[in-house]
């Protein structure tokens, strides 16, 4: 069962008859973080060190699309605060899946970009109802989270199909290996409990469907259409904010994860000015990045969300790193792009999502039941 690590956070303020800001000695709560759980702790080291491994593992073989080895370790780990066998069955089951249907939708429907546009639409519809549904949320994100970017690379002529797919595979293995690794070096310390079970009515399920469903593929056909061969970390920011499903947890997702691409951003720029000429040095900038690593894992325990401030950082640092780190290759030309891309990408997302649910409650059979 897909359980993520939840935190309350309470805050009572009451002000003073007469008093600007004033606050009730007596009554009033003082605001403060949750402190970092013994299980949060392993979670954060679980998050630091896997993602860490998983970089050390692609650069030590030299293998390409490094960012399926940056992030799905971080995925796997991040969103996902347990591990047992029916979450592996989800994880390894979409990998397999993704590769026959990019296969057999790039093989096939290529030279048919309007027929490959529904046929995406169909797969992107299954999957965000998979999503709102609960029970399979890994495999419905991790399959959109995916397909977006397997889809989007495959259709350039100059990508090897078998390359790209071999890959993912290795990829998704290895992370599934990282994070049983990580779960035995440091187990949590207390058995989790799992969230309540919610259960969602037919019309705001259908919402939610069609309104990441829509979104996605609308992603697709711009970054098709415009050619943004080079924008992943915009790309993978309009796929995680839809996550939230829905516009208004969007709408709080997306300025989460501006925050957290910023800050990774300029983490990353710092570390390109510490190496300075002394990139070469394989430990530093492994030593570098873990820290970068285990400075989100913390915030994005603190956090308990899916996608916020902390794993917005982690997932563009292993962008970075995984697609920008290089003697020849400018880091910092690659972190400016990647926030302005992102930042625009994020802004038209959730315009999109906006008009779509206005849209969808006007009719009583997709509307929004809150």
């Amino acid at each position: 069962m897909f359980t993520k690590c939840m935190f309350t956070k309470c805050m009572t303020t009451k002000l003073l008859p007469g008093g600007w800001g004033k606050r009730d000695n007596a009554n009033a709560q003082r605001v403060t973080r949750p402190g970092l759980t013994q299980n949060g702790l392993r979670q954060c080291l679980r998050v630091a060190f896997g993602g860490a491994l998983g970089f050390v593992i692609s650069q030590l073989m030299g293998w390409n699309y490094g960012v399926f080895f940056t992030v799905f370790p971080m995925f796997l780990l991040g969103m996902v605060p347990i591990l047992n066998g029916h979450i592996i069955r989800q994880f390894l089951t979409n990998v397999s899946l993704n590769v026959i249907e990019v296969s057999l939708v790039v093989g096939l429907l290529k030279h048919m970009p309007v027929v490959m546009t529904l046929v995406v639409l169909g797969m992107f519809l299954f999957r965000f109802n998979l999503m709102a549904k609960g029970p399979l949320f890994l495999f419905g994100a991790n399959g959109v989270l995916t397909l977006s970017i397997l889809l989007h690379f495959a259709s350039y002529p100059n990508v090897d199909l078998s390359d790209l797919l071999a890959c993912n595979l290795v990829a998704s293995g290895l992370a599934v290996f990282i994070a049983m690794l990580m779960h035995t070096l440091f187990p949590d310390v207390e058995a989790r409990q799992p969230p309540p079970r919610v259960v969602k009515p037919a019309p705001q399920i259908r919402h939610e469907t069609l309104i990441g469903g829509l979104t996605a593929t609308l992603s697709f056909v711009v970054f098709q259409v415009f050619d943004l061969q080079g924008s992943l970390s915009a790309q993978m920011a309009t796929i995680l904010v839809l996550f939230a499903l829905g516009y208004s947890g969007a709408r709080a997702s997306a300025a989460k994860r501006a925050v957290g691409t910023l800050l990774g951003c300029n983490l990353a720029l710092l570390m390109q000015l510490l190496l300075y000429t002394q990139s070469h040095h394989f430990l530093l900038v492994i030593l570098l990045y873990w820290l970068g690593l285990m400075l989100f894992a913390r915030e994005h325990i603190h956090e308990g969300v899916g996608s916020g401030i902390g794993f917005g950082g982690l997932t563009t640092l292993g962008i970075l790193f995984g697609q920008s780190l290089g003697p020849q290759q400018d880091l910092i030309y690659s972190a400016l792009y990647r926030f302005s891309s992102m930042s625009v990408a994020l802004a038209l997302t959730l315009l999109v999502m906006a008009c779509l649910h206005v849209l969808l409650n006007r009719w009583e059979s997709t509307r929004l039941i809150k």
